[in-house]
């Protein structure tokens, strides 16, 4: 083909280049229908298998589906298996789940003073197998700039939200602009369980009669404290099988795979639970954790603890990324013949722990230590159940005043309740 080809037929490059879809209409009918190319060789147009092939027009492009990219927003303070399976829900309604951290000023404002800071709210956060991407220092309420941001800058489609409601200081729905907007979704609250129920639990252990300084600063470790966070308080919580699946990873380990297994009572889920788990994960393939019962924890740390059931431990464990799989109630003791059914690989402890001892008893790692496959693991913080329990403790009148008002609402709450669809 010479040059004065290729310029008499250059209507027709540019139907194809300024009009791809209808010239190759135009070819992909005339190929049906029989019709020869050779009427198309005179304008030097090249065979159909090659034309298709180099130039993409005739191929079928399968369009995208878009990702929906969901948000919710929370405190998440004293995280526990109600913030998980609000934010499991969130995931449902999505492809990527976005989670907004609501800063301290902003929970001091609102609700008065958070027990974790910042930082130990985000490591928990996203530390949970269905959060994707997290925003720290959110505000408290969706302001029309905050919603902007997030429908631009973080191409979010919803705004998630449980069927509880957020009231702010003066009255007015926190979520009302998303409401506004039309892009606002429900979902149902998980009952049996909030920050306030739990810090009614620690409180509710202590002498109601005694508030002095000292008391606040020993009552967790000696006998001054009465009661038992988790029986002194009334759980709502009814845990069922479902849920249990709903949060588990649904697969086992590989036939080769290095099962790593950790155990302990993981009480008051925190930031230091989150960062020896995700250690242990590292050391194996598959994270399998033992999660003690209510009297061993009991007989190890004082009538006072659990301070959450064995039920509601086990979700905040099975909640997080980096484990694959719970004992619930696990030994005290790991035996041979427990390393044998599960094909433990290894078996790992971390520095910093609670009184983890019976009087008189041997060691609990003797075995895995006597077989070579113990490792004493450096614990990234120090945190510990007790040392959270103290901060609610040392702070007794401001959490006492805050939780006077949300028990309440809580009450109402309770009172005024409806069923609604959901998981």
């Amino acid at each position: 083909m010479g040059p004065m080809d290729y310029e008499s037929n250059s209507w027709m490059w540019d139907g194809v280049y300024n009009y791809p879809h209808l010239f190759g209409g135009l070819m992909l009918t005339a190929a049906l229908l029989g019709i020869s190319t050779s009427y198309f060789s005179g304008i030097g147009v090249p065979s159909l298998p090659f034309f298709w092939s180099d130039f993409g027009i005739f191929q079928k492009r399968k369009s995208e589906k878009k990702r929906i990219r969901v948000y919710m927003d929370g405190c998440f303070d004293l995280m526990h298996f109600g913030h998980a399976n609000a934010l499991r829900q969130a995931k449902a309604l999505g492809d990527e789940l976005v989670v907004g951290v609501v800063s301290d000023e902003e929970i001091i404002a609102n609700k008065g003073p958070p027990v974790l800071p910042m930082e130990e709210r985000l490591a928990l956060v996203s530390g949970l197998k269905w959060v994707d991407e997290v925003i720290a220092n959110a505000p408290y309420a969706i302001t029309e700039q905050f919603m902007n941001r997030l429908f631009n800058e973080h191409k979010i489609d919803y705004i998630i939200h449980g069927d509880d409601p957020c009231l702010l200081p003066d009255g007015t729905d926190a979520y009302a602009l998303a409401k506004k907007a039309g892009r606002y979704k429900q979902i149902k609250r998980t009952e049996g369980v909030s920050s306030t129920d739990i810090v009614g639990r620690i409180l509710s252990s202590m002498n109601d009669t005694t508030n002095s300084e000292d008391h606040n600063a020993t009552s967790l470790n000696g006998d001054s404290m009465k009661g038992s966070p988790s029986h002194g308080a009334l759980s709502h919580f009814l845990p069922t099988s479902h849920r249990i699946v709903q949060f588990s990873n649904g697969r086992g380990p590989g036939p080769n795979a290095r099962i790593v297994y950790i155990d302990g009572a993981f009480d008051l889920f925190h930031a230091g639970h989150i960062e020896i788990l995700k250690i242990a994960r590292q050391l194996g393939d598959f994270l399998l954790v033992g999660i003690h019962n209510d009297q061993i924890v009991s007989k190890l740390r004082g009538k006072q603890f659990p301070i959450m059931h064995l039920h509601e431990r086990s979700l905040s464990v099975l909640g997080c990324r980096y484990v694959d799989e719970v004992i619930i109630g696990a030994p005290w003791e790991i035996t041979r013949d427990m390393i044998t059914t599960f094909n433990i690989s290894l078996v790992v402890h971390g520095t910093v722990a609670e009184n983890n001892s019976f009087a008189g008893d041997s060691d609990p790692y003797a075995v895995p230590k006597s077989m070579g496959i113990f490792k004493l693991l450096e614990s990234p913080k120090n945190i510990t159940t007790t040392s959270i329990a103290k901060r609610i403790v040392a702070n007794h009148d401001a959490f006492k005043k805050r939780n006077a008002k949300k028990v309440e609402s809580e009450k109402k709450y309770y009172a005024e309740k409806k069923y609604i669809c959901g998981d």
